[in-house]
């Protein structure tokens, strides 16, 4: 499949790409409060994801790459854990994925960036704040950095 295509496929704009900057609030497995705000300035790559979903197993090794690479830079990735499941058996799954960067835990079904229709499930969130697209599926870090680098924010 042509790399444009698959890329199209992969990130599908949102609806709300082009809202005003979204913000929220998450306490981390780390036990410190991780506001999408005080990542402004800096791709975010907020990834929607469960322990027992193995697609999001899959693409973990691909996050922690991106974050990796990026988040001294110019992106971050932050892990919104979506199960009720304790903190010290998400510690332990973290540990054993070797996952670097923040592990979030949901509050409630609902999320300031729209809907988890399945998992894994990724919004991109722009510099500005604004959400530049989302994708239901899995995601890998070369068509993360390839969206980035074609990413043109619209004109008001």
């Amino acid at each position: 499949m042509p790399r444009f295509l698959a890329l199209v496929l992969l990130l599908v704009l949102s609806p709300l790409a082009f809202a005003a900057g979204v913000n929220f609030t998450l306490h981390g497995v780390d036990g410190k409060k991780h506001s999408l705000s005080d990542y402004r300035g800096k791709w975010v790559v907020v990834n929607y994801w469960a322990t027992w979903c193995p697609p999001c197993r899959e693409e973990m090794p691909e996050l922690v790459m991106f974050h990796e690479t990026h988040k001294d830079k110019d992106a971050v990735v932050l892990g919104v854990n979506m199960e009720d499941v304790s903190r010290e058996r998400l510690r332990r799954f973290i540990d054993d994925y070797a996952v670097t960067y923040p592990v979030l835990l949901r509050e409630d079904d609902m999320t300031a960036l729209g809907p988890i229709m399945g998992l894994p499930t990724t919004y991109l969130v722009a510099p500005d704040g604004t959400i530049a697209a989302h994708k239901v599926g899995p995601v890998t870090a070369e068509h993360i950095e390839s969206f980035m680098a074609s990413y043109k924010p619209k004109q008001n």
